[in-house]
């Protein structure tokens, strides 16, 4: 029996929920689950709770999500990011680097974010990319309060800009980018995301999967117990 949680460092180009499957199946383990779902683009931190580790799942979700983003300015797509439809270009010779930096100030503290049509959060029992495979939009789509801590522009490099963010449980970075892309007037879209910190977890502490299925790193050497996770859990709060 395996009781703990790992922190993974989920792979470019698998869902959260493959990335889970591959463990539960490299361990033969039985009850699993991932908390802070990240899209296939994406990379970085999924802490994965197993076996008794599950009980924990809400505790671990309360602390700070940050993230390194790029973004590409000029585009608009249905999906927010680089792998959906094309909605529409603009031209953005026109938009300064202060204009850009004040725009992303704009968001910092509490906000509504609307959440993407292409994302798991369910509408009337259904998963919204579900409804919106078939084609389908929903004109008021689901809001939630969340809080941008804060953003830090690290590179301006038209069309692309990268900047870090660190924010509340809930936050989608591509709604977040799509809102800056509507308010520079030119659209915009996530074409790179790397989660660095899911709460008391860290990038540089995750264990990438291939090193893990190859058996280079052992289940008791990447497995943080469950009274360890509790220990770091109090000394945040």
């Amino acid at each position: 029996m395996i009781d703990g949680v790992l922190n993974l460092n989920k792979p470019h180009g698998i869902t959260s929920r493959q990335a889970l499957d591959r463990i539960r199946k490299l361990w033969n383990v039985k009850k699993a689950g991932h908390g802070g779902t990240l899209d296939p683009d994406a990379t970085g931190v999924l802490p994965i709770c197993l076996g008794k580790a599950t009980k924990l799942f809400d505790q671990l979700q309360k602390g700070i999500k940050s993230y390194s983003a790029t973004i590409t300015l000029g585009i608009a797509t249905d999906t927010f990011d680089a792998s959906g439809q094309v909605l529409m270009t603009s031209p953005i010779e026109h938009i300064s680097e202060d204009r850009i930096e004040s725009v992303f100030k704009g968001f910092v503290g509490q906000i509504d974010q609307t959440v993407p049509m292409f994302s798991a959060v369910k509408y009337q029992g259904k998963p919204l990319y579900k409804i919106a495979r078939q084609g389908k939009r929903i004109e008021n789509l689901p809001s939630r309060l969340v809080t941008i801590k804060s953003i830090e522009i690290t590179s301006i490099n038209l069309p692309e800009v990268a900047f870090r963010v660190d924010c509340s449980k809930g936050t989608y970075v591509r709604s977040l980018v799509n809102d800056v892309g509507t308010e520079l007037e030119c659209g915009a879209i996530l074409s790179q995301l790397v989660r660095t910190r899911s709460g008391i977890f860290r990038l540089e502490d995750a264990y990438d999967l291939d090193n893990l299925e190859e058996r280079k790193i052992t289940f008791n050497e990447s497995v943080v117990p469950i009274n360890v996770v509790i220990e770091a859990l109090k000394q945040v709060v």
